[in-house]
């Protein structure tokens, strides 16, 4: 059987998200993390305030850290990895399963996106919505009539496309697609217009913490947001994670290209049950799983 690894990214946080891995082997990783930021990070992982995931910067981090405790527990269990893909942030969380980022690494480059995108949001202001029903060229449409303030941010899978922008584009973009048919439109838990050209000078800082980041073949191919397809090298992905800042994640076909590498089990692993639901609603061909997580 080919399993395909899949790491969840910002918005699939909750309080306290780390809780059950507190007693396991798997929080050295975590400890690891506190020391290389100089920073208690595992606060954020256990503390059952809500608030405190609320910014983009803790939201990153914390869900980085808990994908990782649960990659630990779960990657004896799942046997040989046929691919790995993450969603937004996930794909960082790709990079380190599969061998191309160190921890150490890993965590400094999570902190210094999470932080440049934090800067990014807070100078752009606006967010992220979900445009249920709609398909993309209904999505593209509606950005359209937000004249450049709104832009289609994620294709996650059929009838679900997200769109990203300022404010008063978002609020153009949405009454556009109800318009077109689109049955609801939701608000997501970020706090910023991730995947637009309004990320464009995070993206440009992010060069800098990315330049000198030693980058490792991976063990199994690790597909792109952006371009949905499996890449096997190193170095072209700094110029990957430069682009899915300003640049769409193709999340349906992503699960397409893990399912064509010989996939036919596909397993989120990390917080929340998110991309396991959009995996069934891309492929219900294929079987759809979240990684247990310690009792």
């Amino acid at each position: 059987m080919g399993v395909a690894v899949m790491f969840p990214g910002q918005g699939s946080q909750s309080p306290a998200m780390g809780a059950p891995w507190r007693e396991t082997e798997a929080w050295q990783i975590v400890d690891r993390a506190s020391e290389v930021l100089d920073e208690a990070v595992g606060d954020l992982l256990l503390d059952p305030d809500p608030g405190r995931l609320a910014r983009t910067r803790e939201a990153q981090l914390a869900v980085y850290l808990t994908s990782l405790l649960a990659w630990q527990t779960a990657a004896e269990t799942l046997g040989t990895v046929t691919a790995f893909a993450g969603h937004s942030l996930g794909q960082l969380t790709a990079l380190t399963a599969a061998g191309v980022l160190s921890v150490d690494d890993g965590v400094r480059v999570v902190a210094s996106r999470a932080e440049l995108t934090q800067a990014a949001a807070d100078r752009s202001g606006g967010g992220m919505v979900a445009l249920l029903g709609a398909d993309p060229d209904q999505a593209h449409a509606a950005c359209e009539a937000a004249s450049g303030t709104c832009w289609v941010a994620n294709d996650n899978a059929p009838g679900q496309v997200v769109v990203a922008g300022t404010d008063s584009g978002l609020t153009a973009a949405t009454e556009a697609a109800r318009a077109a048919g689109a049955r609801r439109a939701v608000r997501l838990e970020v706090d910023g217009p991730f995947h637009t050209p309004l990320m464009q000078d995070a993206a440009d800082r992010f060069a800098a913490a990315t330049a000198t980041v030693p980058l490792r073949e991976p063990g199994a191919p690790v597909v792109c947001n952006t371009d949905a397809a499996a890449h096997l090298d190193a170095d072209g992905w700094r110029q990957r994670l430069l682009d899915h800042l300003v640049r769409p994640v193709r999340w349906r076909q992503s699960v397409d290209s893990l399912v064509a590498l010989g996939a036919n089990a596909l397993v989120e692993v990390g917080p929340g049950r998110v991309l396991a639901g959009l995996a069934r609603k891309c492929r219900p061909d294929v079987a759809a799983h979240v990684a247990p997580v310690p009792a």
